[in-house]
């Protein structure tokens, strides 16, 4: 019997060794880790001011219209769509047989309760003033939206191109509510798998997405690190797959990695401090100017982004249609002590700069920037905000309550135009808690400005309008304007198909490791 069962045993075994001779291997999941620079604040876009939480609810969602890398729309739910000659109303003619990843039919019903949401102020939705502009929405058939304005908005196809303008399923609206930030239904490429709000994110393949063959990872797991340099270690080691920002000291590291790809790219993110004009000494002009003659950016550029940027020209960066550049401010430290003497400050001021980010290139711009202020008497108190103390301090404070003197932050306008690099942040309706103007300055041309050049439907008016604008806010200096930034981010070659869009988002659709 035991001679019989060890014949039986090794038939068993010769039979194992061929079957796992000649089956197909068992294909790797195909699973990547994102290493970014701080945590997310919701995964509802309509519901969030930062860039990175609306870049990582790509994952789950889409919008009618898109930006490719270039910030052109492109549509992406949409099919077609026309406008009015007066400009007032949008007809949109939707993709047929997509679903929300919850089963829910995507159609033109879908497209009303998510823009009816939006512009609701009830809703007190961070981006509401996108929206705000629009009187209704109309369903006209299954697969048929038509969207009316109140005024004719010659960016308004931009703003539903915003990464903000997402389908959310109605029927997940219905069920979470205002708890929608923590529980994404969309049509996008992956479904929500895990989220420790102070660890990671971990999303994975939704097999019903509507783009046949996509997407190709299995999964990615977004992990927010604030240090610049773990990041990069993190690269190194295999631990992470792609990560961004990347430290721009240890770019030159990274490049003789024959496993990494060190990816530079223009941006549309500008750099700046804006300066509370409607407070001492901040109101006076000679004390504004004198903050501008007192920084060095090209020394900027080096110590704090080890040359990956440039000296901004402007206040709205150059990839922007509609930019205009003016020569950058020379830095003249003799030129603002005599500025900071006849606005009766001869010996300095003391005052605060804080900054909307606390990673690590931004404390080197808080150091540099608190250095060089100094050596012309202004003496500064820095204060790196997170996410949640700047949304507190800052962001939900009117101008009667707020403590922002010198603010750095930067701001990509992620419509890809002018309208949106300057409306947010130099007209007067716009100042905190509305929308992102903390210098609160405020000028009536400004203001008339903006309002007709969204009316307009010439396009030579609408540049001259925003030439205007821009050489009024140039000579009144709320900001001192500091740089534009390039992008820079790493990945494991195996990483294909995953970049770094203009605004700072990420592109990863077509996303696949090798």
């Amino acid at each position: 019997m035991r001679q019989r069962s060890g014949l039986l045993w090794g038939m068993l075994s010769v039979a194992l060794v061929a079957w796992f001779a000649f089956s197909p291997p068992a294909l790797a999941s195909k699973d990547i880790i994102v290493a970014v620079g701080s945590n997310f604040t919701t995964l509802d876009p309509y519901d969030a001011n930062d860039t990175l939480s609306q870049a990582v609810a790509k994952s789950f969602y889409q919008g009618l219209f898109g930006l490719d890398r270039n910030m052109k729309v492109i549509p992406v739910l949409a099919k077609t769509w026309q406008i009015s000659p007066d400009g007032l109303h949008y007809t949109i003619t939707l993709r047929q047989g997509i679903k929300f990843q919850d089963g829910t039919d995507f159609n033109a019903q879908a497209v009303k309760i998510n823009l009816d949401r939006a512009r609701n102020p009830a809703n007190r939705l961070k981006r509401y003033n996108l929206y705000k502009d629009i009187t209704r929405v109309d369903v006209l058939d299954t697969f048929r939206v038509r969207i009316t304005l109140k005024t004719p908005y010659s960016a308004f196809i931009n703003v539903l191109a915003h990464p903000a303008t997402v389908m959310i399923s109605p029927e997940a609206l219905h069920k979470w509510g205002p708890r929608i930030g923590f529980h994404p239904v969309g049509t996008g490429p992956y479904v929500l798998d895990t989220w420790n709000t102070t660890d990671y994110l971990r999303v994975k393949k939704f097999p019903g997405y509507w783009q046949p063959g996509l997407p190709k990872l299995d999964s990615i797991t977004w992990r927010p690190v604030v240090d610049n340099n773990t990041r990069a270690s993190m690269l190194q080691t295999g631990e992470a797959t792609f990560a961004f920002p990347i430290p721009y000291e240890q770019a030159p590291v990274l490049e003789k990695n024959p496993d990494i790809e060190l990816v530079s790219t223009p941006s549309i993110m500008q750099r700046y401090i804006s300066m509370n004009v409607t407070r001492k000494p901040f109101n006076d002009i000679r004390v504004r100017e004198a903050i501008n003659y007192a920084i060095n950016r090209d020394a900027l550029v080096k110590v704090a982004f080890a040359g990956y940027a440039t000296p901004a020209t402007g206040i709205v960066p150059p990839a922007i249609a509609g930019a205009t550049q003016y020569a950058p401010w020379p830095w003249d430290p003799g030129k603002a002590r005599e500025l900071l003497r006849e606005a009766g400050y001869p010996n300095g001021f003391t005052t605060t700069l804080w900054s909307s980010h606390n990673h690590s290139t931004a404390q080197k711009v808080l150091q540099f920037l608190q250095q060089q202020l100094a050596t012309v008497g202004i003496q500064t108190k820095i204060t790196a905000l997170d996410a949640g103390r700047r949304a507190a301090l800052v962001e939900a404070k009117d101008q009667a309550e707020s403590d922002v003197r010198l603010f750095y932050t930067g701001w990509s306008a992620s419509t890809g135009e002018a309208n949106w690099a300057l409306a947010p942040l130099f007209a007067t309706q716009n100042w905190p808690p509305v929308l992102f103007n903390t210098a609160f300055y405020s000028n009536p041309q400004v203001d008339r400005n903006l309002a007709l050049a969204l009316k307009t439907t010439n396009e030579q008016e609408k540049a001259r309008l925003y030439k205007s604008t821009q050489d009024i806010i140039w000579h009144d200096v709320p900001w001192a304007p500091l740089v534009v930034e390039k992008l820079v981010s790493a990945h494991r070659k195996q990483l294909t198909g995953f970049y770094v869009m203009p605004d700072t988002g990420f592109s990863f659709e077509n996303a696949d490791l090798q």
